[in-house]
């Protein structure tokens, strides 16, 4: 039996546009991208990326926050979280965010994508330059100090499989574009950090 994602529509063509990613970008006043933050679960990748879209809104950037709960809920609802279905997750999230760069607007997700892999597909299926990772590089101590959710108790004490950091190994990004140390480094300066970026790279004014 093939995977989710070796499976593949027939009969399909791409359709092409009128009104291009070009124009909408004019239309917004500033360049699409792509922000992919990953890091451990409570390394601050929601958090962070909550900020950064706030920040981008009252500077009046069009934006919108693909949050890894969020789309459990609905888009993804039907994965578990072994190995596979964690590579279908971020192969879904990384086909719907690309719609948005076309879409003219600034992106940001926040998911765990343990695998280098994972996130290189991704970063394959958008333009040069378009793919911004921004590793939350917070020690696995400081996130277990945090867990709000009570999910690495859970995992040390064997009820959930496959736990991220504990049962399940998180391949921290090799040459990510940003590296925000959001276990040290307060949230403003993250996020000035991140914003930072998007300037020098010409995606906001």
């Amino acid at each position: 039996m093939r995977s989710q994602s070796e499976k593949k529509s027939s009969n399909v063509v791409w359709h092409q546009a009128a009104v291009t990613r070009e124009k909408r970008e004019i239309a917004n006043g500033h360049k699409s991208a792509l922000l992919w933050f990953t890091g451990l679960s409570g390394s601050g990748k929601s958090t962070l990326a909550h900020a950064v879209e706030e920040r981008l809104y009252e500077m009046g950037v069009k934006t919108f926050v693909i949050d890894g709960d969020n789309v459990r809920h609905g888009l993804c609802g039907d994965l578990t979280f072994s190995d596979e279905d964690r590579v279908e997750n971020i192969r879904r999230v990384g086909e719907v965010a690309k719609l948005f760069v076309e879409s003219g607007m600034v992106v940001l997700t926040a998911f765990i994508s343990p695998f280098r892999s994972d996130r290189a597909k991704v970063r394959s299926l958008l333009a040069e330059g378009d793919f911004i990772e921004v590793y939350c590089n917070t020690p696995l101590e400081v996130c277990e100090s945090r867990d709000v959710k009570g999910l690495y108790v859970k995992a040390r004490a064997g009820e959930i499989a496959a736990f991220t950091g504990i049962s399940s190994p998180y391949e921290e990004p090799e040459s990510p574009e940003v590296v925000a140390e959001t276990g040290s480094l307060d949230l403003e300066a993250s996020v000035d950090q991140v914003i930072a970026e998007l300037v020098s790279r010409k995606i906001i004014a």
